[in-house]
Order: C-alpha cells, then sequence, then structure tokens
C-alpha cells in the first residue's frame, strides 16, 4: 500500500456554498475553505455562491467537472434533512464512482460533537470525470471537520497508506 504515497502535489480546487440566506461577503464557511484551500498550498480555481436550486447546482458543477483545469470541487450547505435542502439531489447523479465512506466517517466525527442528529446530514463524496467532489453540511464547524480530518488528507499525494490524488486529473486520461 506504500505505493500510493508520493510528494505533495498542488491541486485546482472550486468552492461552492449553497445558501438560500447568504451572500459572497457574508459566506464564513466558504471564507473558510477558500483560506484553508490555499494554507494546504493548493489553488482555489473558482468560488461561487447558489441557492438551493438542484439544476442551477448540477450545471454548475457539471461545468466544474468537464473543466480539465479543476480537480476537486468542494460544496458547502444544502446537505440537511429539510426539504429544501437540494445538494445530495443535484450532484450525487453526477458521480461516476460514488465515496461510500466519506458520509459514514462524516457522521461518525460530528456524533461526538452532535450526537445523534448527526444522522440528519447528509454530507457525500464521490469522483466524476477524474474529480473529486466532497459535499459538506454548510457551518463553519462542519467545514472544519470535513476538511481536517476527511479532505485535506485524502488530497494530499503524501499521504500514506493510500489518497485520491493519483485518481484526479482529467490531462491524465
Amino acid at each position: 500500500m506504500a505505493r500510493c504515497a508520493a510528494p505533495f502535489r498542488p491541486l485546482s480546487i472550486a468552492v461552492l456554498t449553497v445558501t438560500d440566506s447568504r451572500t459572497l461577503e457574508q459566506d464564513s464557511s466558504g471564507d473558510y475553505l477558500a483560506d484553508v484551500v490555499h494554507a494546504a498550498g493548493h489553488r482555489l480555481a473558482e468560488r461561487a455562491l447558489l441557492p438551493n436550486d438542484r439544476y442551477r447546482l448540477r450545471a454548475l458543477v457539471s461545468a466544474w467537472i468537464a473543466d480539465p483545469a479543476i480537480e476537486a470541487v468542494v460544496i458547502n450547505g444544502g446537505t440537511g434533512f429539510y426539504d429544501h435542502n437540494q445538494t445530495p439531489e443535484a450532484i450525487a447523479v453526477l458521480f461516476d464512482r460514488p465515496i461510500e465512506g466519506f458520509g459514514e466517517l462524516f457522521r461518525q466525527l460530528s456524533f461526538a460533537e452532535l450526537g445523534s442528529a448527526s444522522v440528519q446530514s447528509r454530507a457525500i463524496a464521490g469522483l466524476a470525470n477524474r474529480t473529486a467532489i466532497f459535499c459538506l453540511p454548510g457551518s463553519t464547524g462542519a467545514c472544519r471537520l470535513g476538511w481536517e480530518q476527511l479532505i485535506a488528507p485524502q488530497l494530499d499525494a503524501s499521504t500514506r497508506p493510500c489518497n485520491f490524488v493519483s485518481h484526479l486529473g482529467k490531462e491524465s486520461q
């Protein structure tokens, strides 16, 4: 398994916030994600904010996964259990391969803080056209948990025993 690890390689990552109530200027979760993308040594390829509209979400993320310059997408918001939350329905249909353990581990990690309410998180992830897509709840705390515990290590080629970096990038197809 050690063969999976390699030297760190900066990735191009897009960040999308899904919200019906915040503007880009009020988007502390998107700010956090943009900051940690840079701090980790990656490039912020794009940043956007959209309302809970499954077709607009799907259209933007489809464009990003078709873009050879974008290797990962981190989405925050729209994953709750309310009727208006559309992120999982919008994005899961785009996956070539779901990352089943992502949502399971996210809920397990958030259980310590939220207790049984963590079952209402519909965090998901998958690969689409050699692009990693991670969908997190919209709170900054949830973004921090997801980034630090799950996403950052998996987007770092030096993480052992394995990571997703070798599966990313359209130029290598």
